[in-house]
This record gives C-alpha cells, structure tokens and sequence, in this order.
C-alpha cells in the first residue's frame, strides 16, 4: 500500500502544481480555488489515503458505489459531494452520506432532497447542474437544466427547507455551441453565476474543470474544481 500511497501523493501534487499555476496566470490566490478529488470506481483504502494526504473534499457519481464508501470511511473529516445523474429513488441513501449534491436539476429532485433532509435534520447544500448543450428548455446529454431554467429552481432550493443553495455546476458539453471551447463554456458559466448571485448573493459556489480541463475552469473563475484521473490514474472498466 505504500506504493500506492506514494503514487496518490505524486499525482495529488502535480495536480497542486497545475491549479497554483493557473491561479498565478489568472491573477488568483490559490486559496480561491478549491480541489474535489472525484474517487468513483476507487476503494475506500484509496480515499483513507488521500485523507492522510490532505484531502478534505471528495466526489462520487453513483450511490450503490457511493454509500458503502462513506459508510467506511464515517471517521474521517471529508465533505462528500454527490456529482452523478440523481433518481430519486435513490435519495435517501444520497442524503445519508452527501454534503453536497452538485447535480440538481429538475423540481422533483429539489421536493424529494428537500424531505429526506427535513426527516433526518440535515443541511443539504445544492448547485444547479447546468446543461450548457441543452436548447432553451429540456435537458442536456449529461444532465443539468438549460440556463433559462437556473432561475426558477434555485428559487426552489432556496426556498426548500433542509436545503441550501450554494451555486452552479456544469460539465464541459460535447455537443453544441460549446463543444471543445471549454474556457468559453466555464466564462458563459461564471456569467450565468453572476446573474444568480443578484438574487441570491450567498450561492457563489461555481464547480466546473475537470482533470483535462482545469486550467479553463481556474482561468474563467471556478471555485472548484473535480479531478479524478489526474489524481488516482485512469479507471478500470466497470463491468
């Protein structure tokens, strides 16, 4: 296990390396930027590791990998953020571990998180996924609301007990106007995170880059950043 803590602990501070220097080539303080390290497909003597390392912010995508993960690793001082496609079926399990759900996008969800947080007293904190491939309404590929729907669902979560609205995410789209312009899809971002802002002045939270794409997202303003690959290596096949 060494070895590998040794691997994880190289990656982790190449990855520090490329966003302090994007913070510098943007005109940043390094501390503007937070790192989520997205642990999906990775075991929990993985992320027991990275918590050794530093880490204090991690990320999963699917609740069945999810749950189990948070269950053993309860003793540690993480912020868990949910960033895959959410059913709600699934949640109750989601809210049990969760700090954060980044992908919230349609009303049913904000109902179904806002009662589960209720019935357990928890605080949810919520970002909009935005769907910068979507048309005016509809959802996008992966995921997310169009822009002209941000609005009306934050005032949702806002408004929904147990909830908090704490900003806007996106994943950099495939299709569309935005595909391969990742640092024009994270600036259309940060402008829709103004507008919101207006409303809402406390949902300043914007999460966007990926371990490709990071330096767009710390370039345009993301206030986080969800880097998997660059930190645990490439993922094994499921299935």
């Amino acid at each position: 296990m060494t070895d590998r803590r040794d691997e994880l602990a190289a990656n982790l501070a190449k990855v520090e390396e490329r966003i302090t220097a994007a913070c510098a080539a943007a005109g940043r303080k390094r501390e503007e930027v937070t790192l989520i390290v997205v642990t999906k497909t990775y075991p929990a003597s993985d992320v027991r590791m990275l918590a050794e390392l530093g880490v204090r912010h991690v990320a999963e995508n699917r609740d069945q990998d999810a749950a189990p993960k948070a269950a053993e690793c309860a003793d540690l001082a993480l912020s868990w953020h949910f960033v895959g496609q959410l059913q709600t079926n699934k949640v109750r399990s989601v809210v049990g571990y969760a700090d954060v759900v980044q992908s919230v996008d349609r009303a049913r969800l904000v109902t179904a998180l806002s009662k589960e947080a209720e019935r357990t007293g928890r605080q949810l904190g919520c970002l909009i996924q935005v769907a910068l491939d979507a048309g005016v309404s509809g959802p996008g590929e992966r995921g997310g609301v169009a822009p002209g729907g941000i609005g009306e669902l934050a005032d949702l979560v806002a408004a929904a007990p147990g909830l908090r609205l704490d900003g806007l995410m996106t994943v950099a789209p495939l299709t569309g106007e935005y595909a391969g312009r990742q640092l024009e899809a994270f600036g259309r971002l940060m402008d829709l995170s103004t507008d919101l802002r207006r409303a809402h002045p406390a949902a300043n939270m914007v999460s966007a880059g990926m371990s490709a794409d990071l330096e767009q997202a710390v370039a345009a303003g993301a206030t986080h950043v969800r880097v998997g690959t660059a930190v645990l290596g490439v993922r094994p096949r499921l299935g």
